[in-house]
């Protein structure tokens, strides 16, 4: 039986501003742009009471609190107190899989300070994280990935929560679907549309049901659902890639429409590269059509993708060049080709990263 735990910074980017600035304390703030076009990349927990939460446009947020504070993003500041932190995860193991700055999968089975107990090495931790950063953590400790993951999300901020094999299952029922780790928005929606709201309703759908409408998720969700996770804590995980895509509700040749698709999935992508220290240069469009007909197009940039415009420009290009006389059923947009820097410089080139999406 393996011994996981899930590490999550609470509020990351938002705590660090607040830490760094007393006048911020205790106050709503979020980290990005009040531009016009502005959007939230991190939201204090006084903030998000608000209902103001991350990737949510600025003018949104001002809408919901007036005297919002608006702090300009330091990701140098981010990744070095980053590095701090998974300093002090390799003192207790080497198996160490960072998710984002902010988060990581750690597996202390056997670890160096011979504790027999997960969840006494998780106090540990996030006391050596508060004790270095005078920042909080929440981890979450069960048996494989999955249930970690769900765990350090139970009980924020500075929570701590364990999901045991004798409890896992029956505490996988009673989730909401859009709390499992991987199902996003859109992916929640098609299995509400499916009758499917809970863990309990996932359960009672056979792997051939869910494979056959979310492919290889399908069988992920099959096994999550039983509160299965095979996946091993990866220390030398190294992303090569970053994308996101949409199917659409009805099959449409109508250009607009697909526009306002693709402007989306450009949103999500730039997030999810202000998210983890990527950096590509190769921009792939795939489309699928009603005939389930997969074609794709991609090009190169003289420089790493982090600006918005740039990537929907470009996306856009790429859509001139493929033939939608036949309705489309799908578009995605991935990165690729890393491009390979200094660690030291890797957060120079986010800081062009630019928050008017």
């Amino acid at each position: 039986m393996r011994k996981i735990i899930h590490i999550d910074m609470d509020a990351f980017y938002a705590s660090i501003e607040q830490r760094d600035n007393k006048e911020y304390r205790n106050k709503p703030l979020v980290v990005g742009s009040s531009g016009v076009r502005g959007v939230v990349a991190a939201a204090s927990y006084e903030a998000r009471k608000y209902g103001i939460k991350s990737a949510m446009a600025s003018q949104k947020a001002m809408q919901l609190c007036p005297n919002i504070i608006f702090v300009q993003p330091r990701f140098e500041v981010y990744k070095s107190v980053s590095k701090q932190i998974k300093e002090i995860f390799l003192k207790y193991t080497d198996k160490v899989e960072p998710l984002s700055l902010d988060e990581a999968f750690l597996d202390v089975t056997e670890n160096y300070m011979n504790e027999p107990y997960a969840m006494e090495v998780a106090k540990k931790i996030k006391s050596d994280i508060f004790k270095e950063t005078n920042l909080t953590a929440s981890a979450g400790v069960s048996f494989n990935k999955f249930l970690a993951k769900i765990a350090s999300d139970y009980n924020k901020p500075n929570g701590l929560f364990i999901i045991t094999p004798k409890k896992a299952e029956k505490f996988v029922e009673k989730l909401k679907v859009e709390s499992f780790f991987g199902i996003g928005k859109k992916t929640s929606q098609k299995l509400h549309e499916l009758g499917i709201y809970t863990g309990w309703d996932l359960k009672q759908k056979t792997e051939d049901e869910l494979t056959r409408y979310f492919g290889k998720q399908g069988r992920k969700f099959y096994l999550n659902a039983k509160g299965i996770d095979h996946g091993e804590v990866n220390p030398n995980r190294i992303r090569k890639s970053l994308g996101a895509e949409n199917t659409f509700r009805v099959d449409t040749n109508s250009l607009e429409y697909i526009y306002l698709e693709l402007k989306e999935i450009c949103k999500e992508v730039v997030e999810r590269i202000n998210k983890v220290s990527f950096n590509g240069k190769t921009i792939t469009l795939k489309v699928r059509y009603d005939n389930f007909k997969i074609v794709s197009k991609s090009k190169t940039l003289p420089q790493p993708v982090t600006d918005y415009s740039v990537l929907y420009k470009s996306a856009r290009e790429l859509l001139h060049e493929l033939d939608l006389s036949n309705k489309v059923r799908l578009i995605g947009i991935s990165i690729k080709n890393m491009y390979m820097v200094e660690k030291d410089t890797t957060v120079g080139h986010q800081l062009e990263i630019p928050f008017e999406v």
